[in-house]
Protein backbone atom coordinates (compact mmCIF):
# COMPACT_ATOMS: atom_id res chain seq x y z
CA UNK A 1 0.00 0.00 0.00
CA UNK A 2 1.38 3.43 -0.89
CA UNK A 3 1.75 6.35 1.53
CA UNK A 4 -1.15 8.25 0.01
CA UNK A 5 -3.65 5.45 0.55
CA UNK A 6 -2.22 4.63 3.98
CA UNK A 7 -2.46 8.28 5.00
CA UNK A 8 -6.04 8.54 3.76
CA UNK A 9 -7.07 5.44 5.70
CA UNK A 10 -5.29 6.65 8.85
CA UNK A 11 -7.00 10.05 8.56
CA UNK A 12 -10.42 8.39 8.24
CA UNK A 13 -9.61 6.02 11.13
CA UNK A 14 -8.54 8.94 13.35
CA UNK A 15 -11.66 10.87 12.42
CA UNK A 16 -13.77 7.81 13.31
CA UNK A 17 -11.89 7.24 16.59
CA UNK A 18 -12.65 10.79 17.76
CA UNK A 19 -16.29 10.30 16.77
CA UNK A 20 -16.39 7.02 18.72
CA UNK A 21 -14.92 8.64 21.85
CA UNK A 22 -17.42 11.48 21.53
CA UNK A 23 -20.30 9.02 21.12
CA UNK A 24 -19.19 6.87 24.05
CA UNK A 25 -18.75 9.95 26.25
CA UNK A 26 -22.24 11.21 25.40
CA UNK A 27 -23.71 7.72 25.83
CA UNK A 28 -22.14 7.46 29.27
CA UNK A 29 -23.57 10.84 30.28
CA UNK A 30 -27.01 9.81 29.02
CA UNK A 31 -27.03 6.35 30.59
CA UNK A 32 -25.71 7.71 33.88
CA UNK A 33 -28.75 9.97 33.94
CA UNK A 34 -26.84 13.22 33.67
CA UNK A 35 -28.18 14.37 30.29
CA UNK A 36 -31.12 13.67 28.04
CA UNK A 37 -30.06 12.03 24.77
CA UNK A 38 -31.50 14.91 22.75
CA UNK A 39 -29.97 17.70 24.83
CA UNK A 40 -26.41 17.76 23.49
CA UNK A 41 -25.34 20.78 21.48
CA UNK A 42 -22.99 20.31 18.52
CA UNK A 43 -20.33 22.35 20.33
CA UNK A 44 -20.30 20.37 23.58
CA UNK A 45 -20.04 23.60 25.59
CA UNK A 46 -22.85 22.65 27.95
CA UNK A 47 -21.14 19.44 29.07
CA UNK A 48 -17.55 20.31 29.97
CA UNK A 49 -14.42 21.98 28.61
CA UNK A 50 -13.15 18.51 27.62
CA UNK A 51 -16.35 17.80 25.65
CA UNK A 52 -16.04 21.14 23.90
CA UNK A 53 -12.42 20.44 22.92
CA UNK A 54 -13.37 16.95 21.74
CA UNK A 55 -16.20 18.35 19.59
CA UNK A 56 -13.90 20.98 18.10
CA UNK A 57 -11.16 18.43 17.38
CA UNK A 58 -13.77 16.32 15.57
CA UNK A 59 -15.03 19.37 13.68
CA UNK A 60 -11.48 20.30 12.66
CA UNK A 61 -11.11 16.84 11.12
CA UNK A 62 -14.25 17.09 9.00
CA UNK A 63 -13.63 20.71 8.07
CA UNK A 64 -10.23 19.91 6.57
CA UNK A 65 -11.04 16.49 5.12
CA UNK A 66 -12.51 17.79 1.82
CA UNK A 67 -9.19 19.49 1.10
CA UNK A 68 -6.68 16.88 2.30
CA UNK A 69 -8.84 13.85 1.59
CA UNK A 70 -9.96 15.25 -1.74
CA UNK A 71 -6.40 15.79 -2.90
CA UNK A 72 -5.33 12.31 -1.80
CA UNK A 73 -8.38 10.78 -3.50
CA UNK A 74 -7.63 12.77 -6.67
CA UNK A 75 -4.06 11.48 -6.66
CA UNK A 76 -5.24 7.91 -6.17
CA UNK A 77 -8.02 8.15 -8.77
CA UNK A 78 -5.80 9.66 -11.45
CA UNK A 79 -2.70 7.59 -10.77
CA UNK A 80 -0.76 10.69 -9.72
CA UNK A 81 0.28 9.59 -6.25
CA UNK A 82 3.81 10.76 -7.04
CA UNK A 83 2.46 14.22 -6.17
CA UNK A 84 1.24 13.19 -2.70
CA UNK A 85 3.54 10.32 -1.71
CA UNK A 86 6.40 12.33 -0.24
CA UNK A 87 4.32 14.27 2.29
CA UNK A 88 1.15 12.19 2.83
CA UNK A 89 2.30 10.68 6.10
CA UNK A 90 3.55 14.06 7.36
CA UNK A 91 0.09 15.48 6.72
CA UNK A 92 -1.73 12.78 8.66
CA UNK A 93 0.76 12.97 11.53
CA UNK A 94 0.25 16.74 11.71
CA UNK A 95 -3.53 16.20 11.71
CA UNK A 96 -3.37 13.67 14.55
CA UNK A 97 -1.00 15.82 16.60
CA UNK A 98 -3.20 18.87 16.06
CA UNK A 99 -6.21 16.93 17.37
CA UNK A 100 -4.32 15.57 20.37
CA UNK A 101 -3.02 19.01 21.33
CA UNK A 102 -6.53 20.42 20.91
CA UNK A 103 -8.07 17.75 23.16
CA UNK A 104 -5.39 18.13 25.83
CA UNK A 105 -5.21 21.90 26.22
CA UNK A 106 -6.37 25.35 25.16
CA UNK A 107 -3.41 27.18 26.68
CA UNK A 108 -1.75 29.88 24.59
CA UNK A 109 1.22 27.65 23.76
CA UNK A 110 -1.14 24.81 22.79
CA UNK A 111 -3.01 27.14 20.44
CA UNK A 112 0.30 28.17 18.83
CA UNK A 113 1.28 24.52 18.42
CA UNK A 114 -2.11 23.65 16.93
CA UNK A 115 -1.85 26.53 14.50
CA UNK A 116 1.67 25.51 13.46
CA UNK A 117 0.44 21.95 12.84
CA UNK A 118 -2.48 23.35 10.84
CA UNK A 119 -0.07 25.43 8.74
CA UNK A 120 1.96 22.28 8.01
CA UNK A 121 -1.20 20.65 6.63
CA UNK A 122 -2.18 23.70 4.59
CA UNK A 123 1.36 24.01 3.23
CA UNK A 124 1.39 20.37 2.16
CA UNK A 125 -1.98 20.75 0.45
CA UNK A 126 -0.84 23.88 -1.39
CA UNK A 127 2.26 21.98 -2.53
CA UNK A 128 0.00 19.20 -3.82
CA UNK A 129 -2.28 21.66 -5.61
CA UNK A 130 0.75 23.15 -7.35
CA UNK A 131 1.83 19.62 -8.27
CA UNK A 132 -1.55 18.94 -9.88
CA UNK A 133 -1.42 22.28 -11.71
CA UNK A 134 1.97 21.36 -13.18
CA UNK A 135 0.74 18.13 -14.77
CA UNK A 136 1.17 18.15 -18.51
Amino acid sequence: MNHTLTSLIIYITWFTAILLVLGLFRSYLTLAGGKAANSFSPTGTEVSPFAERLCRAHANCYEFFPIAGGLMLAALATGNTAITEEFAMYLVHARILQSVVHIISTSVIAVYIRFALFLVQVGICIYWIIGFCNLS
